[in-house]
């Protein structure tokens, strides 16, 4: 049996209304897609501002318990379905290679969570 993946304090949704009288209230996620493949999402974000923080894909990926080879592929994707790099990086040397954000990169964070907090505020005023 395969053990229950760490949580990254995301919890089960990334928005939820408010709990009806029955207990009943919708939760939700928020991704954005470009020709049909997941382009940005929670995780994703999370993932750059990570890099953002540790100056590394690396030391980004060891901080959310995910492999080297799995973030170096996000990122990859990301940087081929935007059309332009999010993550520009050295390559390591005595002391390993950096990485950091483009403005490319820091305008989708920011716009991914002015996203959320526009589908949390929707999710509020929704009844079920």
């Amino acid at each position: 049996m395969r053990g229950k993946k760490p949580d990254h304090g995301r919890g089960t949704a990334l928005a939820a209304s408010s709990p009806e009288p029955a207990g009943m209230h919708i939760k939700g996620r928020l991704w954005l897609e470009k020709d049909g493949e997941t382009f940005l999402s929670w995780g994703r974000v999370i993932l750059l501002e990570r890099i953002r923080e540790h100056g590394s894909i690396a030391a980004a990926a060891r901080s959310l318990n995910m492999a080297y080879s799995h973030a170096w592929g996000l990122v990859a994707r990301m940087n081929e379905l935007a059309g332009e790099e999010l993550v520009s990086r050295t390559f390591g040397g005595k002391k390993g290679g950096k990485a950091w954000l483009t403005p490319a990169a820091e305008a989708l964070i920011a716009q991914f969570w002015d996203l959320v907090g526009e589908f949390r505020q929707w999710l509020e005023k929704q009844d079920v």
